[in-house]
């Protein structure tokens, strides 16, 4: 059996380095004396600058499962960041509002946020341009599944 090189360990290496940005983003966070998940950016992101937004729009905006804004969407709720009621014009929908909490929150972290932003395009150029290597990559993945590329392997395999 061969080992892996980190040329070759993608999800190791992307796995490594969310954290790594994760835990530095969750620093500036407590800093700034705020208890805040960098899962919930994307959902406060988007309705701070559209009001209000169905659960099923976030997911397509954030290009995530329903699953996975349903799940920000109760711990939001839960401290009383967000408010969901039915949709009006379908009742099957969840429309997503921030409170006046939530507001506020999103006004405190927009220093923050623009630092992380600039911090992120300054890494980008660093990198040369890692954000399209991704792209590449997610398309690469879109065109041909990694479970396709390597059940094929292992099918010829034997």
């Amino acid at each position: 059996m061969t080992g892996f090189d980190d040329k070759t360990a993608i999800g190791k290496r992307l796995r490594r380095l969310s954290a790594l940005i994760d835990q530095d983003a969750r620093r500036l966070y407590l800093e700034a004396g705020v208890n805040f998940e960098q899962r919930w950016f994307g959902v406060l992101n988007l309705l701070a600058a559209n009001e209000a937004m169905t659960v099923k729009e976030l997911a397509a905006e954030l290009q995530i499962t329903h699953a996975s804004v349903s799940e920000t969407r109760r711990s939001l709720e839960k401290e009383n960041i967000i408010r969901s009621k039915a949709d009006a014009t379908d009742g099957r929908q969840r429309l997503l509002s921030l409170t006046a909490k939530g507001k506020r929150l999103c006004e405190k972290l927009q220093p923050l946020w623009l630092a992380l932003e600039e911090t992120s395009d300054e890494l980008n150029d660093e990198a040369r341009n890692v954000a399209a290597a991704l792209d590449r990559l997610s398309a690469a993945l879109e065109k041909r599944s990694l479970y396709e590329r390597a059940a094929e392997k292992l099918a010829k395999a034997g």
